[in-house]
């Protein structure tokens, strides 16, 4: 505990630092209800990341009508892999941090660091720490990308980092748009612990409390209703009481526009001894404009573990495969489990 809460205090201390004006920082607080979390009392992944998003937005927004001309919201491009670190549980305050890290002609990157507070003890400990890139579009042509006022950097190697962070990101967005075609099938009396048997889907319709000035839809409120899913489909696979352990990365691929129906669609891809890898789609069906037809908006990759009643992890059921596409879809969910283990061993001894 005491860790976290030196861990919590360092990045308290960090964009001053990093030496950003105020215009480039901001934090809201907000404390945790029955309604934010599970019937065991863990806060949704789901609330979490839309608080996340909701201060990105904000900071993001802020910092691209900084400069005379067209006023603009900025809206969510993607999310880069996120870990929930500790969890956060009803009662706690949870403090939301912001800042801008970079910018380019047309993206801002926003980091947010995300601490739990015990009011009643004082002790805090990092929950989340998350890197969102937003896109600014106009209030008065809603296709129109406005140009993002740069930011001035502390140090040139900040601007050469972010450059790099932005490079990458957009490397990664056009390799994920290749899975954009796949669908879900529905599969009449699965056997329990198979892809079928777990497999889900939320129906939504889009209304004006779930969008932004522009009319679509906040990524913030996406992200909840992919977690919910990703949700249900780990706890019809184990049974229990089940928990978000990790986003890979969010994309974005196209706005959902106010009075879409949407479909988020969860499946198990991968499990190893104590996670479970679930996939997720959002289509947007415009009712409207029916003619513009169907589309994939968002795609992502969540990891859930199962807990017992004392939160302490549990051996997850091994996944039965079914099929040449089951099989790959689970190498390739394996590949990327021991890619991230890696990454957290190596980020662990780098700062032991």
């Amino acid at each position: 505990m005491q860790s976290a809460i030196h861990s919590g205090r360092r990045l308290l201390a960090e964009a001053k630092c990093l030496g950003l004006p105020e215009t480039l920082r901001m934090q809201v607080q907000r404390i945790m209800r029955p309604d934010d979390a599970n019937i065991v009392g863990n806060v949704h992944g789901g609330t979490i990341l839309k608080m996340i998003e909701e201060a990105g937005c904000i900071i993001g927004t802020r910092h691209c009508n900084s400069q005379p001309g067209d006023r603009c919201v900025a809206a969510l491009a993607r999310v880069e892999r996120t870990d929930f670190l500790h969890p956060m549980f009803i009662g706690e305050v949870a403090h939301v941090s912001a800042e801008i890290t970079y910018t380019s002609k047309h993206s801002v990157e926003v980091q947010v660091n995300v601490l739990a507070e015990n009011i009643l003890t004082g002790a805090k400990k990092v929950t989340n720490k998350a890197t969102l890139w937003y896109v600014p579009f106009s209030l008065q042509d809603v296709d129109k990308i406005v140009d993002v006022p740069p930011m001035e950097y502390s140090r040139p190697e900040h601007e050469d980092e972010g450059k790099k962070r932005y490079e990458a990101q957009k490397l990664e967005r056009l390799e994920t748009k290749e899975r954009n075609g796949e669908v879900m099938t529905s599969v009449p009396l699965p056997e329990a612990y198979t892809v079928g048997f777990s497999q889900s889907s939320l129906i939504h319709l889009v209304g004006p409390s779930d969008c932004t000035l522009l009319g679509f839809v906040h990524g913030g409120v996406t992200m909840k209703l992919m977690d919910e899913v990703a949700g249900i489909v780990a706890a019809r696979h184990c049974k229990t009481n089940i928990v978000t352990a990790s986003v890979d990365a969010i994309n974005f691929h196209r706005k959902i526009k106010k009075g879409c129906v949407i479909t988020v669609s969860g499946r198990m891809t991968f499990t190893s001894n104590k996670s479970m890898e679930i996939e997720v789609f959002v289509d947007s069906d415009p009712l409207v404009e029916a003619e513009k037809g169907k589309y994939r908006a968002v795609t992502a990759f969540f990891t859930f573990i199962s807990l017992d009643k004392d939160n302490r992890p549990l051996a997850i059921p091994p996944l039965k495969l079914e099929g040449e596409e089951e099989q790959k879809r689970f190498e390739e969910g394996k590949t990327r489990y021991l890619q991230n283990k890696a990454k957290r061993l190596a980020d662990k001894e780098r700062h032991q």
